[in-house]
């Protein structure tokens, strides 16, 4: 096995693992991210890591068997609303879909409630006359004149990208073929989003969505892979650049050119994705994961040792996803989220001062205060000890004027209460989103164990798993670049649907044979490109089952194969075991069924993924127990006022030592904060286990 690279874009932080085959160890590095040119950062990063391993960029690159990369281009796309400008060609009649949204809103009670900004203004969606019915027949032919005059439209309101979305195109796409063909012709250079390609699935509205989103941050997400992978080639890199998706494999550049929407959210998806197996090493297969880094707060729960993935209704940034997504709630809190006062009342974030100019306390020109800036103030962080690895110091120049100008000030009070509350506050923010995000999933957090990184995440972990009576926190070794870490234990993989509609008791065997057979054969494809050895490629089969009526289906177990299947398992006798499978399945799922009532197929799913080589976990904690001293004091305040803490390098302890809170340990990315009534103990593997003392 030669080397393998992880990387990991954040918004204040590019993070990189580096695997080698000659060490049980992964080696960590950061670099401040670069919002102007993101791949800036990435080349920064390995030549710190090339240095550090006595070699040039050339070199390491050269020895590298993969290169794995998670990229933010998408979700940064979406939130600052800096994609392609968009246009939208649909069935006659039905360019309003977007906006009336299935009538979903996020929250019902709140009457001010802006809707979100359409990526797509109405002038830009238009209507051509077709219609293809359920079953894939013609209703009404497409109508070429009106669709040219529609295109010049969209042509003369300068669109830079167009989506095409017509009914039933995952049925029969001849139209959305022909559109496409039509824009070809009078805008050759256009790039083009057709619905049945990016999700060959129903429902209408899903599919819409999804397509229109792709079409917005395709231009950028595209433009920068080829752009990194271009840098990487020209300096060395000689393996093809893998890309982390948000269903939580890995796949080529080419395969996600055709749908870069499948980018969105990669980093977190890597982060659970590193948490199962984590979980899975260390025995504990229930898991609340927390990952606090410079701009976001991510919270997931692994189960049974398997990272969640939602198939269809996923809402990211407000807009909906029908692809599949591992399951990851966001949150605007992060170390560099602006603290401040608005009509009387303290908040924190979601706006964050990012990586230019980042926090007051980075000393690169940042003005309003910060939750870094407050954990500065509060001793939890110290502008003695060097800051990201050594990139640099933090400072207290300008922090206690910016929190008086901009919190102590409007609250008439002193600058440390100010920067206590501005921590209460987000902690209180983040401990909120978890109970609310477990509590959708009828989850307990109580019965869980926590896992806690990000640069920031430990700082906070100990003081959340109070305050939701969680007995036990982990925090890897590797916790500050744990993402990176986690598409380094992805595997490389497609997970992919076509819709074949029909009573699941009657369903056409063939044509699900059919359906399954070109999934197999894309994944082949693709999956030997990525250099994978088809003998050892994983397949699973699943089909979309529902009970008449409702909207959404569960995913039923058909067959798993290891190589290239036969498909001999896809037999008339196929459809009484799926529908036997569904109704225990929907049992587990939501406590009842109905095996009276005949289920329905919605469409067919194919599961690829392949082995890969991942970082080594140990599990156990057998060194003796030994109290470990203190390298220093400081004051701090770590929930209870100040007082003198004992400050503990990462790098003096050792598997078997164990620290009495309250203390502060200082590892070389991030810091762990042991509050009082806590203890943390260091495994064989060098990962942290808090605990309730």
């Amino acid at each position: 096995m030669g080397w393998r690279l992880g990387i990991d874009i954040g918004g204040t932080f590019t993070d990189f693992v580096l695997q080698k085959d000659d060490s049980s160890a992964v080696v960590v590095e950061k670099s401040l991210s670069t919002p102007d040119d993101r791949s800036q950062a990435v080349l920064d990063g390995i030549e710190r890591l090339a240095a550090g391993e006595g070699l040039t960029v050339r070199e390491l690159l050269q020895r590298l068997d993969a290169l794995v990369h998670a990229t933010t281009v998408g979700d940064n796309t979406l939130i600052e609303m800096s994609g392609a400008v968009t246009g939208l060609l649909t069935t006659d009649g039905f360019r309003d879909e977007l906006e009336l949204r299935r009538g979903f809103k996020e929250d019902i009670w709140d009457v001010r409630l802006e809707p979100p900004t359409p990526i797509v203004p109405r002038r830009r969606r238009l209507g051509v006359p077709e219609r293809v019915l359920f079953d894939g027949s013609i209703r009404e032919p497409l109508d070429e004149d009106a669709a040219r005059r529609a295109i010049s439209r969209l042509a003369a309101q300068g669109v830079e990208s167009i989506a095409i979305a017509t009914l039933f195109s995952f049925v029969n796409p001849v139209h959305e073929e022909r559109l496409a063909e039509l824009v070809r012709e009078m805008l050759p250079t256009i790039p083009l989003s057709l619905s049945h390609r990016v999700m060959p699935k129903a429902p209408e509205f899903e599919r819409t969505s999804t397509t229109v989103v792709n079409a917005y941050i395709g231009p950028r997400v595209s433009g920068y892979l080829e752009l990194l992978g271009a840098r990487l080639r020209e300096a060395g890199l000689a393996s093809d650049l893998l890309v982390m998706q948000s269903s939580g494999g890995v796949m080529t550049r080419r395969y996600l050119t055709e749908a870069p929407v499948r980018v969105l959210a990669s980093g977190p998806a890597a982060g659970v994705i590193g948490s199962a197996r984590f979980g899975r090493a260390k025995d504990e297969p229930d898991l609340l994961c927390v990952d606090m880094g410079g701009t976001s707060y991510d919270v997931s729960v692994v189960r049974n040792g398997t990272a969640p993935a939602q198939p269809g209704w996923n809402w990211h940034h407000r807009y909906v996803l029908g692809l599949p997504m591992v399951s990851v709630e966001t949150l605007g809190a992060g170390g560099g989220s602006l603290c401040h006062v608005a009509g009387g009342r303290l908040a924190v974030g979601p706006a964050s001062a990012g990586a230019d100019p980042g926090p007051v306390c980075y000393g690169r020109g940042g003005k309003r205060p910060t939750v870094t800036d407050a954990n500065l103030v509060l001793g939890l962080l110290s502008d003695d000890a060097e800051f990201a690895g050594g990139r640099f110091r933090l400072t207290r120049k300008g922090v206690h004027e910016a929190f008086r100008e901009h919190v102590a000030g409007p609250l008439d009070c002193s600058v440390e209460e100010a920067a206590f509350d501005c921590w209460r506050v987000v902690n209180a923010n983040m401990t909120q989103a978890v109970r609310r995000s477990t509590a959708d999933k009828g989850t307990d957090p109580r019965g869980l164990a926590m896992l806690a990184y990000g640069g920031n995440g430990p700082v906070f972990a100990g003081v959340q798993a109070e305050e939701l009576g969680i007995e036990r926190v982990w925090v890897p070794r590797t916790s500050p670049a744990f993402s990176a870490v986690g598409t380094l234990a992805a595997r490389p993989g497609l997970d992919e649907e076509r819709s074949l509609l029909a009573p699941l008791a009657e369903a056409p065997v063939d044509r699900a044979r059919e359906l399954w057979s070109e999934l197999a054969e894309r994944a082949l494809e693709f999956l030997g490109e990525a250099g994978q050895d088809p003998a050892e490629i994983r397949f699973r089969f699943q089909a979309n089952v529902r009970y008449p009526g409702q909207n959404w289906s569960l995913a039923v177990e058909a067959q798993q194969t290891t190589g290239k299947p036969a498909l001999d398992f896809v037999t008339d006798g196929l459809r009484a075991e799926l529908v036997s499978r569904f109704h225990t399945l929907h049992r587990e799922e939501y406590g009842h069924d109905r095996p009276t009532e005949p289920p329905e197929l919605t469409g067919v799913r194919l599961q690829t993924w392949a082995p890969v080589p991942t970082p080594p976990l140990e599990s156990g904690r057998t060194a003796p127990r030994s109290v470990a001293a203190a390298s220093g004091h400081r004051p701090a305040n770590l929930g209870r006022g100040f007082s003198q803490t004992p400050v503990h390098r990462g790098a003096d302890l050792a598997p078997g030592h164990a620290v009495a809170g309250p203390a502060i340990i200082e590892e070389r990315f991030t810091t762990i904060v042991v509050y009082p009534d806590w203890e943390a103990t260091v495994d064989d593997a060098g990962d942290y286990q808090m605990r309730r003392a």
